[in-house]
């Protein structure tokens, strides 16, 4: 992906592993927390799996989205330079 990026907008090494690390942490622990709750059930673990992925895809990204936009208009308020999102100085 960061080779497709323009190459005066893009993004270097040490940035552009900072955020595909944060988005593939975050993609283990939502497979392994998905397996986890699967096997709780009686039910088909399939299914389940298949239910909370939706959610997390769906509400779980929406909840994402909107505490970045509460979290930023606080550090924008509060006028803290280093805690800018995707600013890694």
């Amino acid at each position: 992906k960061r080779c497709k990026e323009p190459k005066e907008e893009r993004r270097p090494w040490r940035i552009w592993f900072y955020d595909t690390s944060k988005q593939a942490i975050g993609a283990l622990f939502i497979h392994f927390a998905n397996i986890f709750l699967s096997d709780l059930t009686e039910e088909d673990p399939c299914s389940l799996y298949l239910i909370n992925f939706i959610l997390d895809a769906t509400l779980g990204m929406l909840l994402i989205w909107l505490g970045v936009k509460v979290v930023s208009r606080i550090v924008q308020h509060k006028k803290y330079a280093y805690l800018v999102f995707g600013e890694y100085g």
